[in-house]
């Protein structure tokens, strides 16, 4: 059996107020750093992770490092796991892009399946990245425990898949900076054992 924990990376700016972040490269706060550490105890206790896979962007890189040194496993940078690329709207303020483009802000709240950004990826590009991700784990992982840190949209589009769900319920799933997921994978069936779990930043107050 295999065992992927699906973990968010830290707190960065342009959560609150939020911006469309994407790719835009914006390390971890300080707050973001005290909840990488946080998490890393905690994957550190529970698990024992052969491997960190992490988006190339600096905010889960420097998660997934924490993992890895409290691990004493490697980290490896997967690109398949980077941000959805925002195009025109990247690092844009919501209250902007609303005033801008009304039409496809709506859209984007109401039927994000529909949406591409303007000069950027659709779900379904972010989907099908995402799916190649899970593909080399499975491939490279028949059992053990690997660690995978994404972001808020590339996380939502593997639970997603886990939960064979539709891209309509993109905005039913929540993912919190650092929170964890775990999921269990027997011959090739997917079990969502925890969701969003962030129990480990309000012990540690790093949350």
């Amino acid at each position: 059996m295999l065992t992927i924990i699906l973990a968010r990376h830290g707190h960065v700016q342009g959560i609150e107020p939020e911006r469309f972040r994407g790719q835009a490269d914006i390390p971890l706060t300080d707050q973001g750093v005290a909840e990488a550490a946080a998490l890393a105890r905690r994957v550190a206790v529970h698990w024992h992770p052969t491997v960190i896979y992490s988006s190339p962007l600096s905010r889960c890189m420097a998660t997934a490092n924490a993992i890895a040194d409290a691990c004493a496993a490697k980290a490896v940078a997967l690109s398949a796991l980077e941000d959805i690329d925002y195009g025109a709207w990247q690092w844009r303020s919501h209250d902007e892009i609303r005033e801008q483009y009304p039409s496809l802000y709506a859209t984007w709240f109401a039927t994000p399946q529909l949406m591409r950004f303007p000069g950027g990826e659709s779900l379904q590009d972010l989907i099908a990245r995402a799916a190649d991700a899970l593909r080399l784990v499975l491939e490279s992982h028949p059992s053990g425990t690997v660690v995978m840190v994404g972001h808020e949209s590339v996380n939502r589009a593997l639970l997603l898949q886990f939960l064979d769900m539709p891209l309509s319920a993109y905005w039913r799933i929540c993912q919190s900076p650092c929170a964890v997921n775990e999921i269990g994978v027997d011959a090739g069936n997917f079990r969502v054992l925890r969701m969003n779990d962030t129990s480990h930043l309000t012990q540690s107050g790093a949350g």
